[in-house]
C-alpha cells in the first residue's frame, strides 16, 4: 500500500489538473498576453510574481509548522512540501477540505487527526484576516470609488450598508473565538458526546496567545502577499487602477471568494466573473482582468498544486508495522 497508493494519487491528480486547464476558456488569452509582456520590459515583474508564490506558500508553511509543533516537532522543508501536497488535493474538493487530508499524511501515525485541528486554527487566522481586509476594502470603496454610483449591478447601498455590518460583526465573533480558543475547548469537552472525541481538541488549549498572536500576523502578511500579486499582475496586463482603489478592490474580491463555497480548480470562470464586476467599475480593460485572474490562478494554485502532486508520489500512509 505505502508503495501504491502514492503514485496511484499522482497519476490521478497529474491528470485531472492537465484536464481541467486545457478545459478553461481564458487561459489561451492568458497565454497570449504574458507572451507579449515577457516579450516587453515585464520580465522582472513575473519574476517577481512567481517569487511571491514561493512567499505566499512559505508563509502558510511556517504557520502550519508552529501549530504542529505541539504534537510532532516538523521542519521547514516539510511542512512545505504537506502545504503544496495539501493544495493538489484541495483543488477537487469544496471549501479546502482535501488540504487537511494532504496534511495529515505527513504525521506521525495516532497523530493525523489531532493535526487537523490545529490546521483549522490556521485556517480559521487566515479567514479573520480575509474578512477584516475586505471589510475594510468595503468601506473604502464606498466612501470613493463607489460614491457616485447609484446601484452596483442590482446591489442598492442599503445592501451594501447590511452586508458591511454582518461581516464587521462576524470579523469581531470570529477575532473573539480565535483567542479565546483554550476557554472554548474547555466549554465544548463538556458536551457529552463530544468528550470522547476530546484527544482531537485537548492540543488548542496550550497554544498561547504569544503563538496565536504570531499565527495571525503570518496570515496578514500572507494577505498582503496576494494583494501585492495582484496588483503586478495588473501592471503586467497593463490594467490601470489607482493604487488604493486597486488594493480595496482586491480585498473585496478575496472577501466574496472566502464567503462562496467553491472548489479551486473549478472555480476560474466565477473568479473571472467576480473581477469582472467589482474590477469593471474601475476600468475597461476587461481582457486584462480576465488575464489577471488566469494568471493568478494559475501562479498560487495550478503551479504549486503540480509540485504537490509530485511530493504525493513519496508519501507513506503507514509508518508503523
Amino acid at each position: 500500500m505505502n508503495y501504491v497508493i502514492g503514485p496511484l494519487l499522482f497519476i490521478v491528480l497529474a491528470f485531472s489538473i492537465y484536464y481541467k486547464v486545457q478545459n478553461q476558456t481564458s487561459l489561451q488569452q492568458t497565454k497570449d498576453m504574458l507572451h507579449g509582456a515577457v516579450q516587453g520590459t515585464n520580465g522582472w515583474l513575473i519574476i517577481a510574481s512567481l517569487l511571491l508564490m514561493f512567499l505566499n506558500w512559505g508563509l502558510e508553511a511556517k504557520k502550519w509548522q508552529i501549530l504542529v509543533r505541539r504534537i510532532q516537532p516538523v521542519n521547514f522543508y516539510m511542512a512545505y512540501r504537506a502545504i503544496l501536497s495539501g493544495l493538489s488535493l484541495s483543488l477537487f474538493l469544496p471549501n479546502g477540505l482535501g488540504d487537511y487530508a494532504g496534511r495529515l499524511v505527513y504525521m506521525e501515525e495516532g497523530k493525523r487527526l489531532k493535526s487537523v485541528t490545529l490546521t483549522l486554527v490556521g485556517s480559521m487566522a487566515q479567514l479573520a484576516i480575509t474578512l477584516a481586509a475586505g471589510l475594510a476594502g468595503l468601506l473604502f470603496l464606498k466612501a470613493n470609488a463607489w460614491q457616485h454610483l447609484a446601484v452596483l449591478e442590482g446591489l442598492s447601498f442599503f445592501l451594501i450598508n447590511g452586508l458591511v455590518f454582518i461581516i464587521a460583526v462576524g470579523t469581531l465573533l470570529l477575532l473573539f473565538l480565535y483567542f479565546k480558543l483554550s476557554w472554548l475547548t474547555l466549554l465544548v469537552e463538556k458536551i457529552p458526546f463530544v468528550y470522547r472525541y476530546k484527544f482531537m481538541i485537548e492540543n488548542l488549549e496550550s497554544i498561547s496567545s504569544k503563538d496565536l498572536t504570531r499565527i495571525l500576523l503570518l496570515s496578514a502578511t500572507r494577505f498582503c502577499v496576494f494583494v501585492v500579486q495582484y496588483l503586478v499582475m495588473f501592471h503586467i496586463f497593463n490594467v490601470q487602477l489607482p493604487l488604493a482603489d486597486a488594493a480595496a478592490t482586491v480585498c473585496v474580491l478575496f472577501l466574496v471568494l472566502a464567503i462562496l463555497p467553491t472548489i479551486p480548480v473549478a472555480d476560474l470562470g466565477m473568479r473571472g466573473e467576480a473581477g469582472l464586476q467589482l474590477f469593471g467599475i474601475l476600468t475597461v480593460n476587461k481582457l486584462g482582468i480576465v488575464a489577471t485572474t488566469a494568471g493568478i490562478w494559475m501562479l498560487n494554485l495550478i503551479l504549486p498544486a503540480v509540485a504537490g502532486s509530485l511530493f504525493m508520489v513519496g508519501i507513506k500512509l503507514f509508518r508503523n508495522r
